[in-house]
C-alpha cells in the first residue's frame, strides 16, 4: 500500500471516529456516570479504532460501539471495587446538556442524575444492556452480540433492569414543574424555613452529598422528611449567607450551581416527582465539580 493510501485511509478512519464519537461518549457516560471515565473509555477506544484491521470491518459505528462498551463493562467492574472505598455517598458526575439535550442518544433515557444513581446499583452488563436499549434504540440481537450472550439474555438484562429502577424510581413532573419546585425548596432552604420545606419534601425524600472526602459534606445519607429539614435548617446559616447561586442545566433538568467568592462549592439537583422532592444531590467533590464549571465557561 502507498503512503497516500495510508493517508486516505487514516483520515476516513478519523472522520467515521468523528462521526460516532457522540454516541461513544453518551454511551460510555451512562455506563459509569463519570464524564472524566468516558473520555477516558473514548480515548481508548479511538487508539484500537486506530490500530483495527479496518479493512475488514463492514459497519465502523457498529464496531466502535462494541469496542466502547466492552472497554466501560470493564472499567466498571474495576470501579465498584474503588467505590466502596469512597468516602460517604457516591454521586454521578454531573454533565451540561445545554448544548445536547440528549448526550449523543437517540433518547434522553438514563440521563437523569437520579437514574444514574440507581442504575450504579446495577451490575454492568445490566447497566449497558439497559443504555444500549433505552437510550440507543439498539435491536436486542445487536445488544447480545455485544454483550457476548444470548438474545433472550439480553432481553432478560434489560427487564431486570427496568424493574429495578420502577421500583426506586417514580415517575417524573415536567420540566417547568421540576424547576418550580426546585425555586421553592431553594428559597426555603435558604431561609431554613422548617414549615416551607416540609411542605415540598416528600416523606421519605433521601437528601446524599457527594463531598468525596475533600468538603465538609455529610458522610451518610439523611432519611426522612422531619430529618432533612431539620438538617437543612440546622446549617442555612452557616452554608447559605456567604454563597451566589447561578440556574444551570444538568444532565436535562434545571440545578442551581452554588458558589462562594467565586469559587464552585456545590451543584444541587433535585428528584421530583408528583409526590414532592424524593432526592435531593449535592455534588461538592471538587473533582466532580470542575469539569462541569469548565464545561459551563465553554
Amino acid at each position: 500500500m502507498r503512503a497516500g493510501d495510508d493517508a486516505d485511509s487514516l483520515d476516513r478512519a478519523t472522520r467515521e471516529f468523528i462521526a460516532a464519537r457522540p454516541r461513544l461518549f453518551g454511551i460510555a457516560y451512562r455506563v459509569l456516570g463519570s464524564a472524566v471515565e468516558a473520555e477516558d473509555i473514548v480515548q481508548e477506544a479511538w487508539l484500537r479504532w486506530q490500530n483495527a484491521d479496518r479493512a475488514d470491518i463492514q459497519e465502523p459505528a457498529a464496531f466502535l460501539a462494541t469496542v466502547t462498551v466492552r472497554l466501560a463493562i470493564n472499567f466498571a467492574q474495576s470501579a465498584r471495587v474503588r467505590r466502596e472505598s469512597y468516602i460517604g455517598p457516591w454521586l454521578p458526575e454531573p454533565v451540561d446538556t445545554s448544548m445536547d439535550p440528549q448526550v449523543g442518544a437517540e433518547r434522553a433515557e438514563a440521563l437523569d442524575m437520579a437514574v444514574l444513581f440507581i442504575l450504579e446499583k446495577l451490575g454492568p452488563a445490566e447497566r449497558a444492556a439497559y443504555v444500549l436499549r433505552e437510550a440507543f434504540d439498539y435491536p436486542y440481537k445487536q445488544i447480545a452480540d455485544i454483550l457476548e450472550t444470548s438474545e433472550a439474555n439480553s432481553r432478560q438484562l434489560v427487564s431486570r433492569a427496568r424493574k429495578h429502577l420502577s421500583a426506586e424510581h417514580r415517575e417524573p413532573v415536567s420540566p417547568a414543574a421540576h424547576r418550580r419546585l426546585l425555586e421553592v425548596f431553594l428559597a426555603a432552604a435558604q431561609t431554613g424555613s422548617l414549615s416551607a420545606l416540609e411542605q415540598v419534601l416528600a416523606e421519605d425524600v433521601v437528601s446524599y452529598s457527594d463531598g468525596g472526602g475533600v468538603r465538609g459534606a455529610s458522610k451518610i445519607p439523611v432519611v426522612g422528611r422531619l430529618h432533612v429539614s431539620k438538617y437543612l435548617a440546622a446549617f442555612a446559616p452557616r452554608f447559605w449567607p456567604p454563597t451566589d447561586v447561578r440556574w444551570v442545566e444538568a444532565n436535562g433538568r434545571p440545578a442551581v450551581l452554588v458558589s462562594a467568592g467565586g469559587n464552585p462549592v456545590a451543584l444541587l439537583t433535585v428528584d421530583v416527582s408528583a409526590r414532592g422532592i424524593e432526592r435531593i444531590m449535592w455534588v461538592m467533590n471538587p473533582d466532580k465539580l470542575a469539569p462541569y464549571v469548565a464545561s459551563l465557561a465553554s
